[in-house]
């Protein structure tokens, strides 16, 4: 019986630099900016998150190599595993309000959009809009399977301290928990590819507007 081991290590926004003029383009960079700082908590809670789930695997596969009769170091383990899946929950809320003051700072960016008149760059403003807001959508969802994950390992810990549980039971639970880590691997995957796209285009948008994403 094997539990899904999952890293859930985010790509992260690149910040670049700061400027004090403010023509259009460089109100875009400016609210793009701002947008990437305020997602230094959410940076801040990848490494934590790993630490977690590798100690978290480790006392799974503990608990496993356990026989039934030692129940009460079972029930000890599990115990530390809740803790751990506690702990996780409260690093993907941060995660999460991190965001979502991201999304607020960059809300501004479709008012900015409408002044940028030359028509190359204002195309490839409504791409970066259009890629950072399908990579909100995609972080919503990231945490919404995550959750779901962190409750159904929550279920399982519960049920390795229950009497009655069975190795049938066992397995289906580890299965359901396994499931949900498949959605947040993918939802993860495809929040990390929009990250990098939106990274490489805003650099582009930079360089094609005459900016110094350098300085």
């Amino acid at each position: 019986m094997k539990k899904l081991f999952f890293l859930l290590a985010a790509t992260v926004l690149a910040l670049t630099g700061c400027l004090g003029q403010k023509s259009p383009e460089e109100r875009m960079y400016e609210v793009m900016e701002n947008a990437v700082s305020a997602e230094k908590e959410f940076e801040a809670q990848q490494n934590p998150l790993v630490d977690l789930e590798k100690k978290e695997n480790e006392l799974f596969d503990k608990i496993i190599g356990l026989g039934m009769k030692e129940k009460a170091q079972i029930e000890k383990l599990s115990d530390e595993a809740l803790s751990l899946a506690a702990k996780r929950k409260d690093h993907i809320e941060k995660e999460k309000e991190s965001i979502q003051e991201s999304r607020n700072q960059f809300k501004e960016a479709s008012s900015t959009l409408e002044k940028i008149k030359d028509p190359e760059l204002k195309e490839k403003a409504v791409f970066l809009i259009k890629t950072m807001n399908e990579r909100y959508d995609a972080h919503k969802t990231l945490y919404d399977e995550y959750k779901k994950a962190i409750e159904g390992d929550e279920d399982l810990y519960n049920s390795l301290k229950s009497e009655d549980i069975t190795l049938e039971d066992l397995e289906k639970k580890v299965n359901s928990v396994n499931a949900h880590y498949s959605k947040v691997l993918e939802a993860n995957e495809k929040f990390n590819k929009l990250t990098e796209t939106y990274n490489q285009e805003k650099l582009a948008f930079y360089k094609m507007a005459g900016l110094d994403g350098d300085s």
